[in-house]
């Protein structure tokens, strides 16, 4: 039996907690954890840590926060620690040459796409967004590029009619995990081959950004369905009604023949606002009013009566 590698854990959003919870439970030995600095968040800018440093706090871990990973007196920290291979998922920053080269065994990283697809950032949301069917994870060799490295191992998932970047999220999460298990045991075996990249298939998901989840009413319908299930949570879609922001969490797209005015709402039901698009309709589900909570079309109607003809 192999013995226990000394694993530097790097990683920050909750994406990265099923990966440090499976390394942790496993054979091997995680000697320190990187994560972000501690950010200011919400509107009282409160100092809110990194889910990643949450749970390092509980198991009393070694956590170490730089604010850049270049700074010559974090990588002699990372020498000092002897480290036999570092684990990376969704850290938040491009680990340079020369903290690669620390590590006995290099580096792995964990990203949630089937690479060369999606590399970048935001790789859950974008794949909803453009149509995809199928998506993953790739566990992979990491370089100094931006997930451009020697693809180890992969593990594919449908993406279902009605997932969200939520739920996608969750299982992609745990099957990085279980992959990244699977991915350390066949390096210690000696039987995985590092496969290059097709560079020429490469496909990127940069950052999200809030203007992203303005909704174009003359797309058609499916799309805006997309973009409604690929921002939720973050950072929704959103249309503007009466002056407000208005945003959507859940919608369906209903066909019918269309009578050419994108963007108008063509009929209220209990439980549904129907608009048209530039192609079918989209019933309106669930939203949430600018400094509201987020509620069903049924209670939010009760409050807020919207009548058949206005825009959005």
């Amino acid at each position: 039996m192999a013995s226990p590698w000394r694993i530097i854990f790097f990683g920050t959003p909750n994406f990265a907690i099923p990966t440090l919870k499976h390394l942790l439970q496993g054979p091997d030995e995680v000697i320190a954890v990187v994560t972000q600095p501690d950010r200011e968040k919400g509107r009282g800018r409160k100092v809110i840590p990194s889910p990643v440093k949450e749970l390092c706090l509980q198991h009393g871990l070694t956590l170490l926060q730089p604010d850049k990973v270049r700074e010559e007196a974090f990588q002699e920290k990372m020498k000092s620690l002897q480290p036999e291979l570092f684990v990376v998922a969704a850290y938040g920053q491009i680990l340079p040459k020369s903290l690669l080269k620390i590590p006995k065994h290099g580096a792995v990283n964990v990203h949630a796409s089937l690479l060369p697809k999606y590399r970048g950032a935001a790789p859950i949301p974008w794949a909803i967004l453009k149509g995809e069917r199928l998506t993953g994870v790739t566990t992979m060799m990491m370089d100094e590029g931006m997930d451009t490295g020697d693809i180890l191992l992969q593990n594919e998932i449908p993406i279902g009619e009605e997932e969200t970047s939520e739920t996608l999220h969750d299982r992609l999460a745990l099957l990085g995990a279980q992959l990244l298990l699977e991915t350390v045991r066949g390096m210690k075996a000696g039987n995985l081959h590092p496969i290059p990249q097709d560079h020429s298939k490469a496909t990127y998901a940069p950052p999200l950004k809030k203007e992203d989840g303005r909704i174009d009413w003359s797309k058609e319908a499916k799309e805006i369905d997309r973009q409604v299930r690929a921002f939720n949570p973050w950072p929704g879609a959103f249309t503007e009604w009466s002056g407000q922001l208005l945003k959507i969490y859940r919608g369906e797209v209903r066909g019918k023949k269309s009578i050419g005015k994108a963007g108008i709402v063509t009929w209220v039901g209990l439980d549904f606002i129907e608009v048209e698009t530039g192609k079918d309709f989209f019933l309106i589900k669930e939203v949430q009013l600018e400094g509201k909570r987020r509620m069903g079309v049924r209670e939010f109607l009760a409050g807020h009566p919207i009548s058949a003809g206005t825009t959005f």
